[in-house]
């Protein structure tokens, strides 16, 4: 007996042959761990960098090196193929650009939401309840409520440069983790699909 649970997602090189133990986790007794080497997939990138390995084109492969073997399987039914590309790495220019960018937005929405709200104004009037004296810049709250909003920016994404302040995944890490999962699970519906008109 053989226990096999597919991957998520695996990359490969052009022109690689993945085996068996490259796709898949496998449990198997030693008169039978060639099955581990048996070839399953030879990616051919002619659609894109992405192709879907079918769980049933694995027991297929199995059940015809090793006729009498019996196939379970756990977990996923289909593994994400991914081509390996080269990584460019990005220019100074551009991640300055970028970051500039981000950083003129980011601020200009902070602004125009501020002006939006009228939080001079209800600085202004907050600080008049509490003294009784009117003043035009109540530094004593404009400053603390500044350095809040960054303080609160580093405790709701987690991250304080490259070092996380605690376990717990923060919500962009999470919303990425969903997008990953959603595009996936596209990427699959889509390649089965391909698959169906083709045939």
């Amino acid at each position: 007996m053989v226990y096999v649970r597919l991957r998520k997602k695996v990359t490969a090189r052009p022109g690689q042959i993945l085996r068996l133990s490259d796709v898949a986790q496998v449990i198997v007794d030693d008169p039978y761990a060639a099955v581990r080497e048996i070839p399953v997939f030879e990616p051919d990138f002619k659609d894109g960098n992405l192709a879907v390995l079918d769980l049933i084109d694995v027991v297929r492969r199995i059940r015809s090196a090793f006729p009498g073997l019996d196939v379970r399987s756990i977990g996923p039914a289909q593994v994400i193929i991914e081509l390996q590309t080269v990584r460019i790495t990005p220019r100074l220019w551009w991640v300055a650009g970028v970051w500039l960018l981000l950083f003129v937005g980011s601020a200009l929405a902070i602004m125009n939401f501020h002006t939006d709200v009228s939080m001079r104004e209800v600085h202004e009037r907050i600080y008049y309840l509490m003294t009784g004296q009117r003043v035009h810049e109540p530094l004593v709250l404009q400053i603390p409520y500044s350095l809040g909003i960054g303080i609160g920016m580093i405790v709701f994404f987690n991250h304080l440069f490259k070092r996380r302040l605690n376990d717990e995944p923060s919500p962009l890490e999470l919303e990425m983790y969903l997008y990953q999962e959603n595009l996936d699970q596209y990427i699959i519906e889509h390649e089965k699909q391909k698959e169906r008109t083709q045939s």
